[in-house]
């Protein structure tokens, strides 16, 4: 049967190589038996900007998108929190296409909303401040034009002030806003919605304006790898 799948939160980077061959090995055994893989965010751990393809982790991981591709499956990445450095360049040789957040699809008949996730947890104003401000092209074009070294020392400084953050945050703030997943459901005709960001796997229903709409949370890599497979029928996650 055709079917999707979607990931996201791998965090992929040089010290958890472990994580790198699992991928590996799903793209290779399992995603190139699907139609598409949707990758929601934060493929790598961070991305410091597309000049980095030299590094050997991650012309690892882009050959590996790329031998995915020629095998006949469409690979389509979404930013994330950590790899919104992401250009077309890593596009280009990873044989992917970027898609903005939020991306509408019709999967298999049924209209779904395909989102990292960040936006929604509307309670983390900090956060939400600070993606404001990076996303910003002219902050982009500044950061971008400093050396690669200067700019992985400067993400790494500011990967270390976030997890210290985190400790001082509550699980509300960092969830998703019951408000927000309304407005975007709203927003976008009700449909399914798929995300990860919050690294909290679970299938939420919602009864918005009296419409049954379902959430699907993607898990992260960190414990292990998984997968939301998508057909005709409906979703299930998988474990890998």
């Amino acid at each position: 049967m055709k079917h999707s799948l979607f990931v996201a939160d791998l965090h992929l980077g040089p010290e958890r190589p472990q994580t790198t061959r699992v991928f590996e090995d799903f793209a290779r055994h399992t995603a190139s038996r699907a139609e598409a893989l949707y990758i929601l965010g934060d493929l790598f751990e961070y991305w410091a900007g597309d000049d980095d393809l030299v590094d050997p982790h991650h012309a690892t991981v882009t050959s590996t998108l790329a031998e995915l591709s020629r095998s006949g499956t469409a690979v389509f990445i979404m930013h994330g929190n950590r790899d919104f450095l992401i250009t077309e360049d890593f596009a280009r040789a990873a044989h992917a296409r970027l898609i903005p957040d939020p991306t509408l699809i019709n999967l298999y008949g049924t209209p779904t909303l395909l989102m990292h996730g960040d936006t929604l947890c509307t309670g983390d104003t900090a956060y939400l401040a600070f993606r404001a401000k990076v996303r910003q092209p002219a902050w982009q074009m500044e950061f971008l034009a400093r050396p690669l070294a200067e700019r992985k020392a400067e993400i790494e400084a500011l990967r270390q002030r976030s997890e210290s953050d985190k400790q001082l945050k509550s699980i509300v703030e960092m969830d998703v806003h019951p408000d927000a997943v309304a407005a975007a459901l709203r927003e976008h005709g009700y449909p399914r919605l798929i995300h990860g960001h919050t690294h909290r796997p679970a299938r939420h229903l919602h009864r918005i304006d009296g419409h049954d709409c379902e959430r699907w949370v993607l898990d992260s890599w960190y414990d292990h790898g998984s997968y939301l497979r998508c057909d005709a029928a409906g979703c299930d996650p998988i474990q890998i």
